[in-house]
């Protein structure tokens, strides 16, 4: 009879361990700049169990906006913002001393959408002359990368000016744009997937134009962290970054279905051929980058955009706000 109870104790301790598990995984907190299929690969290493093989537990907070994930970064309620690296420029330039470093980037296009009134398969840029364009939040790239793409297109614009040709209002909150073109404000908007499809499923806005095909390449998302985090932890920041890298390998080398598949318990609110559709939409322009690795062509770019829209005046050594050892050690280089 002890030795009934001696196994039985024995196997409910090995029961508990397996469950309680996380005390075998590091655990990274992430907040994320906004919940979208546009960071599929994320989810992936999520859902295919791939940062659980590098000892990982992720915490996924959505914090809408670059600012609020920065400064969730800086204050230490994170250890990882998923974000544009034009927050680490900003605060870089700010002064201060535990500035912000990327370490892996997750995106190489813009991925927001132009949505306008009404559908229009033989839309272009003359289009949108007499307009007002919800634009986004001064500073943050999504406003900037559009900008940029009406400059090369020869739209004269102006910002939050009514009298303007072409409006381009940043008055209105990242999170609140979808809703606020729902109440008819402005005539076009720039926004992200799924929200972009789910506009056109409701006959309020359709897709007109990929801000990302006609911007190009650029290290559009990524992942950063503190100096001093990074400096403390680099060893699982490289295991972190090998589990990204095979989540981009497999979301490469998989369907539409089956990215859908894997990250759709995500996006509860969309449906499964909706989600198909994005991600097919997305594998399109390239959105997804291929590795972790950022390229100091790709900062290079996106300065010269930051400093076009005015918000900086002095540019930052690729070498000090990005870190490539992490990303080149989790490819094997």
């Amino acid at each position: 009879m002890k030795k009934l109870v001696a196994l039985c104790l024995l196997l409910s301790g090995l029961l508990l361990t397996g469950c309680s598990g996380k005390s075998n995984y590091d655990t990274i907190r992430i907040a994320e700049v906004t919940r979208s299929l546009f960071y599929a690969p994320l989810y992936v290493a999520v859902n295919e169990g791939i940062f659980q093989r590098h000892g990982i537990e992720v915490d996924i907070i959505l914090t809408p906006g670059a600012d609020r994930v920065m400064a969730a970064l800086i204050s230490g309620d994170v250890q990882v913002g998923l974000m544009g690296p034009e927050a680490s420029v900003y605060v870089y330039n700010q002064g201060r001393a535990d500035y912000a470093i990327n370490f892996a980037q997750l995106t190489q296009k813009d991925g927001s959408f132009l949505v306008g009134r009404n559908p229009d398969p033989n839309w272009n840029f003359s289009n949108l002359t007499d307009a007002e364009i919800i634009g986004g939040r001064r500073g943050g790239m999504p406003l900037m990368t559009l900008e940029y793409v009406l400059r090369n297109q020869g739209v004269d614009f102006r910002r939050d000016d009514s009298s303007a040709r072409v409006n381009v209002r940043t008055d209105i909150d990242f999170a609140a744009m979808a809703g606020a073109f729902t109440r008819g404000i402005g005539d076009y908007v720039a926004l992200f997937e799924p929200v972009a499809t789910r506009m056109e499923n409701e006959g309020i806005g359709y897709i007109v134009a990929s801000i990302g095909d006609y911007a190009g390449y650029l290290p559009y998302t990524a992942f950063s962290t503190t100096k001093s985090f990074l400096e403390s932890n680099e060893d699982l920041l490289i295991r972190f970054t090998k589990a990204l890298y095979e989540a981009q390998t497999w979301v490469y080398n998989h369907s539409d279905e089956e990215v859908a598949e894997s990250i759709a318990n995500f996006f509860r609110d969309t449906t499964f051929n909706d989600i198909v559709r994005v991600i097919a939409r997305y594998r399109e322009i390239e959105a997804w980058a291929l590795s972790p690795l950022m390229t100091e062509e790709g900062l290079d770019k996106l300065l010269d955009i930051m400093m076009l829209a005015g918000e900086i005046d002095r540019r930052v050594p690729f070498t000090t706000i990005v870190n490539t050892r992490i990303a080149e050690i989790a490819m094997g280089r």
